[in-house]
């Protein structure tokens, strides 16, 4: 697990937001589960650019914050599947408001980056 060297500061709201989804990957994850509960494997086929170690890490995190919920279910072999809590939900609409950010920048993006 990821510890800080810096301490969030418990006086900002942002930092302490930023501090809940501030990898690469948390966000996207969200997105992803905000329709339906996946399987690790179809998390990380929606997401192939994320290795699968970075993603299980993240998913690891998002559970302990209570952003995401794993259910293990009990047979042979073990199926696990992860759905979005509805702490997780309430961060859906910064996630769609940074969703239209991005499509209405989306010229600063392709300058950056190239098409």
């Amino acid at each position: 697990m990821y510890e800080r060297k810096i301490p969030v500061d418990l006086d900002c709201p942002l930092r302490l937001t930023m501090s809940l989804i501030d990898s690469k990957w948390k966000s996207c994850i969200l997105d992803e589960l905000r329709y339906r509960s996946m399987r690790p494997s179809e998390l990380h086929k929606a997401l192939p650019e994320a290795t699968p170690r970075v993603l299980d890490l993240q998913l690891k995190e998002l559970v302990e914050d209570g952003l995401v919920e794993k259910t293990i279910y009990a047979e042979l072999p073990p199926r696990s599947q992860y759905s979005i809590t509805p702490l997780g939900m309430t961060l859906i609409p910064i996630i769609d408001a940074m969703l239209e950010w991005g499509t209405k920048n989306k010229e600063l993006f392709e300058r950056k980056y190239g098409k």
